[in-house]
């Protein structure tokens, strides 16, 4: 069975929203490492309209080994409003996320993984098809912005891994309890 592993940018204050205008600057070499070597050992990754409405405008344009696997990977885009997708290798997924997700973890193959903790991650989580959580705690307060979790989340989570980084960025990875 694959596991769902999501990766997800957060600020000190809990804001996921826009990590473009708050998390750049610790995105460096070791973490482009760490990422890459996530994106490599998996196989497909997962997404919503949003995100992926997001990564088809900006990906396609960067070069590289990080940016290759990007535009190479298999990505599912779970949406009931987008009905095609023009990124290379991407299927639209409409009708009853968690099944979907359920089915496509079923398959054979490597890791999937997925990118925020929009609407899809909260549903996920609620179906309990989320493997692991890597929170990317950023040292930086944003003030405002879209929260990780939204009310009436509800999980119970085991920490299993701490990664503080050079930068003052920690990774603390959660499995579900």
């Amino acid at each position: 069975m694959r596991k769902l592993i999501e990766s997800t940018l957060v600020s000190l204050d809990g804001v996921i929203g826009d990590p473009q205008l708050w998390a750049n600057e610790y995105f460096d070499e070791a973490a482009r490492e760490l990422a890459l070597e996530q994106l490599s050992v998996s196989d497909g990754m997962l997404m919503g309209r949003r995100t992926y409405e997001i990564f088809a405008a900006t990906w396609p344009a960067y070069t590289g080994a990080y940016a290759d696997r990007m535009n190479s990977i298999k990505k599912y885009v779970f949406s009931s409003t987008l009905k095609s997708a023009e990124w290379r290798n991407s299927t639209v997924i409409g009708g009853d996320v968690a099944a979907a997700v359920d089915e496509l973890k079923q398959q054979d193959g490597a890791d999937l993984v997925m990118y925020g903790h929009g609407q899809l991650g909260q549903t996920l989580l609620e179906h309990r098809l989320l493997d692991e959580v890597r929170l990317w705690i950023h040292p930086v307060i944003v003030g405002s912005g879209t929260l990780l979790f939204r009310d009436g989340a509800h999980a119970t989570m085991k920490l299993v891994t701490t990664d503080a980084r050079a930068n003052g960025v920690v990774v603390l990875t959660y499995r579900p309890a």
